[in-house]
């Protein structure tokens, strides 16, 4: 208590000195739409005791398909490239400004999304050759790391798309809605071919063109040219509802097990549709929530929730995992309960008060990484880009496959962003960088 307690009292003092022309909105969204994603994944997850007393792993939008529906609330992430491409927009305009060099920015940008994520990789890593070591089989450390570091793919996307920010956001100061309109036709033309031909593999190019589209939306927020928001929510609605209806695409906006298409893994033009008509909702909404902001309680839990905002995120699913492993273990665990009856709903708000009481208790041992990462020099964008490159190869790796599968433990991922962030000049591997330029 007594360091929630220091924290509130620095997110006070921080929130007294926010700048008159600082968009509280932004951080706002940022925060609150992390504890939807927290929340969604602890919901989703509905592990059981089977027949035999073991733990069978459960999937409530496999388990109870009708839940299914809720993906088109808990499905955020187009949120956050939204808020990305403001808070991008805002930054690079700034380092344009003050002629600040792009590998200079980049470093900035790249050390508060990735140091963080440095701690969560090295317990997984110790906890796989741990348990190889006791001779747990290497699937089983497989599936449980992929489950623990699968919020790592957004990194690995999003610090791809900041890389990318000089060039997106000077095709934005040149063309306009028709830099995101070309980015909506790359992203049809891609499910076209892909569908018709059942070239899987061409999807992956929608993690550029569907996460790049979302993010114009952001410069264009930030310029004040996202007008009539009605319109778009209107417009991104229906053009979901026709391609669910009539296309290839589920009606859920996650990941579904057993199920042949993903609207996630790779992005869909559906899930381009679901961004377009959130972004046109929470816009919309942005004169009221504008206004809420301006009282102070409710603008400290937004600088509080926003200084911790990568532990939380990136901690999130590994202390779940811990908390189910001790359930499981209790004597008369609650395991015992039927996924999607009426006592395991009921019994839900008690689950996710667990799991937040656990997440709140490792805060003070992991969001002291997301404040002390420091890079050891300036580092120049070609560096930037390669380290950067890299982390993102590892992480994208990780988050699909885990720390370890049928061969053993997997060096090459693990390693990757380790190395990526020492070319980048911080991390646990620093010195890699410290010689060039």
């Amino acid at each position: 208590m007594h360091f929630l307690k220091t924290l509130w009292t620095r997110a006070g003092d921080l929130a007294e000195a926010t700048p008159a022309e600082r968009n509280r909105y932004v951080d706002f969204l940022r925060a609150a739409s992390i504890l939807v994603v927290i929340f969604g994944h602890w919901l989703v997850a509905a592990p059981f005791l089977g027949e035999h007393g073991q733990l069978v792993p459960g999937h409530m939008l496999e388990i109870a398909p009708w839940t299914q529906w809720l993906t088109l609330i808990v499905q955020v992430m187009p949120i956050f490239f939204l808020v990305g491409g403001y808070a991008n927009a805002v930054a690079w305009e700034s380092a344009q400004e003050r002629e600040t060099p792009y590998g200079e920015w980049l470093a900035a940008r790249f050390r508060r999304l990735i140091g963080p994520v440095i701690p969560v990789l090295l317990v997984w890593i110790g906890i796989a050759l741990g348990a190889l070591g006791f001779g747990f089989s290497a699937e089983s450390v497989g599936v449980l790391s992929q489950a623990a570091l699968v919020p790592t793919w957004f990194l690995a996307v999003y610090v791809m798309v900041g890389v990318l920010v000089p060039w997106t956001h000077a095709a934005w100061k040149r063309f306009g809605f028709l830099s995101f309109a070309g980015l909506v036709a790359g992203a049809a033309l891609v499910d076209l071919v892909a569908f018709r031909n059942d070239l899987m593999g061409l999807r992956y190019l929608n993690y550029g063109f569907v996460w790049l589209a979302i993010h114009q939306l952001g410069y264009a927020w930030r310029d004040g040219r996202f007008r009539r928001r009605l319109l778009w929510a209107s417009a991104g609605a229906a053009a979901l509802a026709v391609l669910v209806k009539f296309g290839p695409y589920p009606l859920a906006m996650v990941g579904v097990p057993g199920s042949d298409i993903s609207n996630t893994s790779s992005p869909t033009l559906a899930l381009l549709a679901l961004g377009v008509a959130q972004s046109g909702i929470v816009l919309r909404l942005e004169g009221v929530a504008r206004r809420l902001l301006d009282h102070p309680p409710v603008w400290t839990g937004t600088v509080l929730l926003n200084g911790m905002i990568m532990s939380l995120y990136l901690w999130h699913m590994t202390v779940m995992i811990a908390a189910y492993a001790l359930l499981f273990i209790a004597p008369g665990s609650v395991l015992a309960l039927v996924p999607d009856s009426a006592l395991w709903w009921q019994t839900r708000p008690l689950f996710m008060l667990f799991f937040l009481a656990l997440l709140m208790a490792a805060v003070p041992l992991v969001s002291r990484f997301e404040r002390s990462a420091k890079t050891i020099e300036t580092i120049s964008g070609r560096r930037g880009v390669a380290g950067a490159s890299m982390v993102c190869v590892g992480l994208a790796l990780i988050s699909e496959l885990g720390v370890a599968g049928a061969g053993g433990f997997r060096i090459a991922p693990t390693l990757l962003p380790l190395i990526g962030t020492g070319i980048a000049g911080f991390g646990p591997f620093a010195r890699l960088g410290s010689s060039g330029g």
